[in-house]
């Protein structure tokens, strides 16, 4: 016999239960895109405590929807060995070149974060941080919900020793930073730069690069950090935004480690 309060008891005690775990952690990740997947993966794996939060129903970001729909997405050799990491099926096309279904490739990415350990909720979204001493110390939730019927409803708070801005394209969080705190971001205007056109040799290059802090304790990676840098787009090959996942991942638990 099935009894639908059960059910319901089930869904809501289990929810719960981990979120307010969540609600003070080392890191928190703003955005389920694949560099954020990617991120969360790999410092969970190091042990510690991460969590995500995606506005979107479906975590992915741009990735299902590969190149204009077709759901088959490019990687080069560099970041070959990630996608072997995680047991995701690749196609050699030529030269450089490897070719993976998106689908997969999310599928996996997002069970590997998980059973490492992060913690990744979905339809909430970041609309604020917080910022103490001059630092960024957490972040404001709210449900996505609330935001799209633009209802008046008080968010509530997480706290972090570091906050990753990985909102893709829109780069949400250093911009709230930018715009909230007065203070100057570690670009060259001292703000969100925003992207430039799409040209895939140059973004993919320069986004490795444009991995790094851009306040204190606020990391960005993927095309947020392109967007905050003001470098190139690079369309649908995605070997560089996972890259970019594992380097934020690497620079965060090197500071991560010595308070352990």
């Amino acid at each position: 016999m099935l009894d639908d309060i059960v059910i319901s008891k089930a869904i809501i005690e289990s929810y719960f239960k981990e979120i307010l775990e969540s609600l003070e952690c080392d890191v928190v990740i703003c955005g389920a895109g694949p560099a954020g997947l990617c991120a969360s993966y790999f410092l969970s794996k190091d042990g510690f405590k991460v969590v995500v939060f995606e506005k979107a129903l479906r975590p992915g970001g741009g990735m299902p929807g590969g190149g204009m729909m077709f759901n088959k997405i490019v990687i080069q050799m560099e970041s070959k060995p990630l996608l072997d990491e995680w047991g995701v099926s690749t196609t050699h096309y030529k030269d450089n070149y490897y070719v993976a279904s998106s689908l997969e490739t999310l599928g996996v990415l997002l069970s590997q974060a998980i059973k490492k350990g992060a913690h990744i909720f979905n339809c909430l979204a970041v609309e604020d941080v917080l910022i103490y001493d001059n630092k960024v110390s957490g972040c404001v939730i709210n449900w996505s919900a609330v935001e799209m019927a633009k209802f008046h409803v008080d968010p509530l708070t997480v706290r972090s020793s570091f906050v990753v801005d990985a909102t893709g394209h829109a780069a949400e969080i250093a911009r709230v930073v930018s715009q909230k705190s007065g203070a100057k971001l570690l670009t060259s205007t001292g703000g969100v730069i925003g992207e430039k056109p799409m040209w895939a040799e140059k973004g993919e290059k320069a986004i490795l690069k444009n991995t790094k802090e851009v306040f204190s304790h606020l990391y960005v990676c993927g095309m947020a950090a392109n967007a905050v840098f003001g470098s190139p787009r690079m369309g649908p090959i995605f070997g560089g935004m996972l890259l970019s996942g594992k380097k934020v991942a690497r620079l965060i638990a090197e500071r991560l480690r010595p308070q352990k």
